[in-house]
């Protein structure tokens, strides 16, 4: 009787996966550098990345501007990895998670 109920269950969970409150979706996460520190608890993260160009087949960089909370104390220069959140502002809606290199001084 046991073993039928256990076999319910899995049937039950393989067929509607069912969210658990509680758990957060899959947050997108970026690794940029900090251009610009001079707002308060707020950074300015250039991410940069190459995508292939359509018709020529050569690698084009591209470039993206962030603007991400910050509690970490980030400076010019650091290399930080951001992950999305909620609005928190007019233009911020990302936050820094960690820090992942300091700049050379």
């Amino acid at each position: 009787m046991a073993e039928e109920e256990k076999q319910e269950e899995a049937v039950a969970t393989d067929a509607a996966p069912v969210k658990e409150s509680g758990k957060r979706a899959h947050r997108s996460q970026k690794v940029g550098i900090v251009s610009s520190d001079k707002m308060q608890k707020t950074v300015v993260v250039r991410v940069d990345r190459q995508v292939l160009h359509t018709r020529y087949r050569r690698y084009v960089r591209r470039r993206s501007t962030f603007m991400a909370h910050d509690e970490l104390g980030a400076t010019v220069g650091d290399k930080v990895r951001i992950v999305e959140t909620r609005p928190l502002s007019a233009k911020k809606r990302w936050r820094v998670l960690e820090i992942v290199q300091k700049a050379a001084k």
